[in-house]
């Protein structure tokens, strides 16, 4: 009887969709990242075996299918909210969106195969991986989610070489350090060891030279923990406004008391307000009784725009700027809306309600900056997912520090706020900018431009966290060239790899790495 190795040998497509669902382990928040040890390997060797680009590009499929369905499987979350309408939904959604994610792994397992044996196939591997990464966060919109850079965001310092390569130049030295036992030499593994360890010295070089500094400004993030499924229940309105502007004023008190004459800013996460606060005074003056003086409220809310017949034209999803005396000072719009949650692809032709109910958001001008009186500092604001984008979070005029603001509720109880936070984290070493990030059922967290976790709430609380405004760093070399820098490092390995190994035949019989 055979083995169930050998069983899993004689299946490859089975074998890398179970290498693609382990190597999920990696990701936040279980950050297994030794197991890539195991998947990016077996994975590679797969390939080896294939005797056609196209039996690699299945491979490369299957993988792919795998790692995406295990790592959004959070996604059936925001279905469950609305069971009644979406109860069809709820086996198909997470494979539903791996299965376009899935077609991006098809690019590296193909140039893989073409690639001579051993460290040509790594190196190439590595610098198409990149490629792929960089080609999902651009082409239909993008979603640049679980980037495997992010497997390192349990520490500080092995983050710091964000601020040379970005996330994505994380991705490829993961890659190329996983992927050295095909190399079955211990001249490379004491290599890769090298690196890891002059990879993680330079880490602790970085945040003894960035020591934490701080603002005179105080942030306090309120954290209401509201369910998806009472968020816009009509009869929970106001309990949900008491409960935000209750916690306000109570964080605001004490930021107050502790640190007098300190400016407080006040944060409220993605849609937090269940009024519309751009267009609704009294609301506004509610609101801004929980301000103390000087202080600002920064907060979530839906705007929305009517034509003169008094219909509806336009929503809006914002971040408002609120001062004491209820005026509003700033707006935001979100630029990065959501497919299928903010509105709907190819004019609505496809057979999905909106979870809006049928209303599609108009989309804000882009990255930019929130402009605050009284000489506060200006931040610039992401709301939801547009924190995910590197290179993508800061337009021309470069702010104090970044905002993000979520509502993760979507999200449940799941892995899905944690890989969210991960990469809101990385964005601040990327650009050498703090980043507070309110979420209205957590994680909410403040981190300074080095990526140091200052304070967070956790997923489920409800409360405040108080901390003082962290300072920002001077742009780092990604903040200055973006993705210039992990695409030039993908296109070096990809012609390097070439150069030295050569391509193989179009079609072979190998059973070789």
């Amino acid at each position: 009887m055979a083995s169930p190795l050998a069983r899993l040998a004689a299946r490859p497509r089975l074998t890398a969709f179970l290498l693609g669902l382990v190597s999920v382990l990696a990701l936040p928040p279980v950050h297994a990242v030794p197991v890539l040890l195991l998947t990016i390997p077996g994975f590679l060797a797969l390939l080896g075996r294939a005797t056609t680009w196209r039996q690699a590009a299945w491979l490369g499929f299957w993988f792919g299918f795998g790692q995406h369905v295990a790592g959004v499987y959070w996604v059936t979350h925001a279905i469950l909210t609305d069971v009644a309408a979406y109860f069809w939904l709820v086996p198909l959604a997470a494979p539903g969106l791996a299965l376009p994610l899935a077609i991006y792994t098809v690019l590296p397992a193909v140039v893989a195969w073409r690639l001579a044996p051993g460290w040509p196939r790594l190196l190439g591997f590595a610098g198409a991986w990149v490629v792929a990464e960089l080609l999902r966060g651009w082409l239909f919109t993008g979603f640049s989610w679980n980037l495997l850079g992010t497997v390192w965001a349990f520490r500080t310092e092995p983050l710091q070489l964000a601020s040379l390569i970005g996330v994505h130049g994380l991705s490829f030295l993961t890659v190329l350090l996983a992927g050295l036992p095909v190399l079955r030499r211990r001249g490379a593994a004491l290599a890769g060891l090298a690196v890891l360890v002059l990879w993680m010295g330079f880490g602790v070089w970085r945040l003894r030279d960035n020591p934490p500094a701080e603002t005179p400004v105080r942030v306090v993030l309120v954290q209401g923990n509201v369910a998806q499924e009472v968020k816009w229940d009509a009869s929970q309105r106001m309990p949900i406004f008491r409960r935000y502007i209750g916690l306000s004023a109570e964080g605001a008190r004490a930021a107050t008391a502790a640190h007098p004459g300190q400016p407080v800013l006040v944060i409220w996460p993605e849609t937090a307000s269940p009024f519309l606060l751009a267009q609704d005074p009294e609301a506004r003056r509610l609101a801004a009784e929980a301000l103390p003086p000087g202080g600002m409220l920064l907060a979530g809310t839906v705007r929305a725009e009517w034509n003169q017949e008094g219909q509806l034209s336009r929503l809006y999803n914002s971040l408002v700027a609120v001062d004491p005396a209820g005026e509003l000072v700033g707006v935001f719009d979100k630029a990065h809306l959501v497919p299928f949650g903010e509105y709907m692809p190819l004019g609505g032709l496809l057979p999905i309600r909106m979870v809006t109910g049928g209303v599609d958001f108009s989309a804000g001008p882009g990255p930019g900056v929130l402009a605050l009186p009284g000489g506060l500092p200006a931040p610039g604001p992401l709301i939801c997912y547009e924190v995910i984008f590197p290179a993508a979070v800061v337009g021309a005029e470069r702010p104090g520090w970044l905002l993000n603001v979520t509502n993760d509720a979507w999200f449940g109880w799941s892995a899905g706020p944690y890989q969210h936070l991960a990469a809101a984290r990385l964005r601040a070493v990327e650009e050498g900018l703090p980043m507070v990030r309110a979420a209205q059922t957590g994680v909410s967290a403040v981190f300074d431009a080095s990526g140091r976790e200052v304070t967070r709430l956790g997923l489920g609380g409800v409360g405040t966290i108080e901390a003082a405004l962290p300072a920002a760093l001077p742009a780092t070399p990604f903040a200055k060239l973006g993705l210039w820098i992990p695409g030039g490092l993908a296109a070096l390995s990809l012609l390097l790899a070439v150069l030295f190994g050569g391509l193989r035949p179009a079609s072979r019989n190998e059973d070789e790495l």
